[in-house]
């Protein structure tokens, strides 16, 4: 409710315009119970047709008015929630995009995609229809004070009834609370295993894992079960309390008013009319008691969505070099993962000049492709600096420095849209020679002239659905759309047949020939081969950088890696 209010007080004009249409609509709904009383009273009493059909047509006019102004009050409340709707989608979208990965890495795959369920359960809530139901809440005075000139006794009775139905309401939707939240958490838990069983479809046969899921999914739903039927008896006892009240309450009006009626206090028609008001009067207050598990589950939702806005992001803006050269330097940089009691490396102290080689070798763990990160800037180090051209990485701005990179992970993996987007994604302004140029040192041609879709097919479930061969090969067509100084590969021939791993060759010597800096992880010898400088991330805690001076010769004088 508070959202909702919040909401309001940013657009107090549409607010004002929606309580006018609230207002007028409320008003016209008085006709209906009016009608009833006149027919009663006027044309049963005295049966002139001439009454019934003008009656009958203001009626039909005031109920005509009602449906439009409840159609234009429709429109004012989306309008009101549109732009919040749309900031808060956009801005839990955004961290997951924009928040620093040491930081998003730390919470499950399951609680991250509570943001996006998050955002739906708050739209959900402070849609159209229950802002007009909020609004209405106050109108059923004008039913109440409509009642009170036909009987005062009977519009204390419905007020008494409104009040305990108010009550009952707000003590549900605030009892609501813990066990949404719980079963928001709990969800968040069966988002990984529905995440497991559809993204690893080989994984869960080949190696049997559908009995140790299957208990894994038995018990979430066994608690997603107790929660949701707690949370369903509760909204369901308030559910029939309401509707026991109801009945009470009219059971009340015609019994209480049956009595004025013999006593010639009111006539027949002004009893009928009284039961059909009172009703009208309880139906918002009923509608909102019965919003309680909706504002619940929207309030717990704003509240995770608050929890990873508080997650750091990464700098839209910072320090550029107009010209990259190409340099690099490592000044006593350190790594530990959070919660180690050891750094992954240590005192890493290393300048490579623009045109250098590097080779990074070591064991499962060594800190190979956590090295790469820090790199790119996806990670920072907890102790020292990185350097380019002698700008701190910290102070660089993030999207220039991916741009002078020319980057291909170990595990590669694309986006779900077009191969065409895909090797785009860093380099939008790329051109259709330098796209054709990527893709042919890829030696990608072959596999697109096949696809009857070429560079326009889809890809699906992030590339999963590849061989691990396209897949590397897409990922080193994407590194070469960008013509950065700096060359990242993390194992580039893994996982290539002979054509692939020859494709990879030649494009590094092509890179070496154009004065690319090159950091390579490989075990590749004739990567290995053709390095200058090695780092052995297997001696700890500080790696050993050591220096391989190459033969002067033709291949050497022009940078080239060797085959």
């Amino acid at each position: 409710m508070n959202e909702l209010f919040r909401r309001l007080r940013l657009k107090p004009g549409l607010a004002i315009e929606i309580g006018v249409a609230s207002l007028f609509a409320n008003i016209l709904a008085l006709a209906a119970p009016l009608f009833v009383i006149q027919v009663l009273n006027r044309y049963v009493a005295h049966g002139v047709d001439a009454t019934l059909v003008t009656l009958t047509t203001g009626v039909l006019l005031a109920i005509g008015l009602e449906y439009a102004f409840r159609k234009v009050r429709m429109r004012l409340g989306r309008a009101v929630s549109a732009g919040p709707d749309n900031n808060i989608a956009t801005a839990g979208f955004n961290v997951l995009l924009k928040a620093k990965a040491s930081a998003l890495e730390r919470i499950p795959q399951g609680q991250r995609q509570q943001i996006i369920s998050a955002t739906s359960s708050i739209e959900k809530a402070y849609g159209s229809g229950n802002i007009g139901g909020v609004f209405d809440v106050p109108f059923a005075l004008l039913f109440v004070g409509a009642l009170f000139l036909l009987s005062p006794v009977l519009s204390g009775i419905v007020s008494f009834f409104l009040v305990i139905v108010f009550i009952i309401g707000t003590i549900n939707a605030s009892g609501l609370q813990k066990r949404t939240r719980q079963l928001l958490q709990v969800s968040g838990n069966s988002n990984a295993l529905i995440r497991s069983a559809t993204a690893e479809i080989d994984t869960v046969r080949a190696f049997n894992a559908s009995p140790f899921l299957g208990k894994l999914w038995a018990s979430q739903i066994e608690k997603v079960q107790g929660l949701r039927g707690s949370l369903e008896s509760r909204q369901g006892g308030t559910q029939v309390i309401v509707q026991t009240m109801t009945a009470l309450m009219s059971v009340c009006v015609v019994a209480i008013g049956a009595t004025f009626v013999v006593a010639g206090e009111i006539d027949v028609g002004a009893m009928i009319g009284a039961n059909i008001l009172s009703a009208r009067a309880l139906m918002p207050i009923s509608r909102f008691s019965q919003m309680g598990a909706t504002f619940a589950e929207a309030r717990e939702s704003l509240l995770i969505l608050k929890e990873f806005a508080k997650l750091p992001l990464e700098s839209e803006s910072g320090s550029f070099k107009t010209k990259y050269k190409g340099s690099l330097e490592f000044k006593d940089v350190a790594f530990v993962f959070p919660g180690s009691s050891t750094p992954l490396f240590e005192s890493l102290s290393l300048a490579i000049t623009p045109g250098t080689i590097l080779v990074i070798s070591g064991s499962n763990g060594a800190g190979k492709t956590t090295l790469t990160r820090l790199i790119t800037g996806i990670i920072e180090p907890v102790r020292g600096q990185i350097l380019a051209d002698g700008l701190d990485l910290r102070q660089a701005s993030p999207e220039w420095w991916r741009k002078q990179i020319v980057y291909m992970p170990q595990e590669p993996t694309l986006l779900n849209t077009t191969i065409r987007e895909n090797l785009m994604t860093v380099n939008p302004d790329v051109g259709e020679e330098q796209l054709a140029k990527a893709i042919k040192a890829a030696g990608l041609v072959s596999y697109l002239d096949e696809s009857p879709k070429g560079l326009e097919a889809q890809i699906t479930e992030n590339g999963r659905t590849l061989s691990l061969g396209i897949r590397r090969r897409l990922a080193l067509a994407r590194a070469l759309t960008t013509d950065g100084m700096l060359v990242i590969f993390d194992e580039p021939t893994e996982g290539l047949d002979a054509e692939g791993i020859s494709c990879v060759y030649t494009a590094m010597k092509d890179l070496a020939k154009r004065g690319r800096t090159i950091i390579v992880v490989s075990h590749d010898p004739k990567i290995v081969k053709g390095a200058q400088v090695a780092i052995d991330l297997n001696v700890k805690p500080v790696p050993r950088i050591t220096d391989r001076p190459r033969p002067v010769d033709t291949a050497s004088r022009k940078g080239e890696v060797s085959s």
